[in-house]
């Protein structure tokens, strides 16, 4: 018997309940009915990060970022493989901090990129400086969720 958990839409960010069963298979929203999951990193403001953070009952790793960022736009491939291979599982998304400038100095980001997951609302593990490899951020994504 599986059990009903908390997923919050990327695209209204309205939390839906569903089977932990169902997470591989394309479970869409109840409200806007576009899928959960498209295997991509989801753009959030301060209010969806904490929504998304809050009330998906599934880790939530955050590249905390910035446009003008060297660094940032070289790992941002990377990212993006990472989320096709960490989804269902884990709800990957991005926060620009130029866009989102509390979010950033309520987290203490020093350094962009930075990696930091969160489990059950709060942070468990941080990574600041760049990853290049997609095969290295789910390493880490996975070794931090153990």
């Amino acid at each position: 018997m599986t059990e009903p958990i908390h997923i919050v839409c990327p695209r209204c960010h309205t939390t839906n309940r569903i089977q932990s069963a169902q997470l591989g298979s394309a479970p869409t929203c109840g409200k806007c009915h576009g899928p959960l999951f498209d295997a991509h990193p989801v753009a959030l403001d301060e209010a969806a990060f904490d929504k998304h953070v809050s009330r998906n009952q599934i880790p939530v790793l955050v590249d905390f970022w910035a446009p003008w960022c060297g660094p940032c736009r070289a790992m941002a491939p990377a990212y993006e493989k990472a989320a096709a291979q960490l989804e269902p599982q884990v709800r990957v998304v991005k926060v620009n901090t130029e866009e989102a400038q509390n979010l950033g100095a309520r987290f203490n980001i020093r350094s962009i990129p930075t990696l930091a997951l969160f489990k059950g609302g709060r942070e468990v593990a941080r990574q600041p400086g760049a990853m290049t490899s997609a095969a290295d951020i789910v390493r880490w994504t996975q070794a931090n969720l153990r």
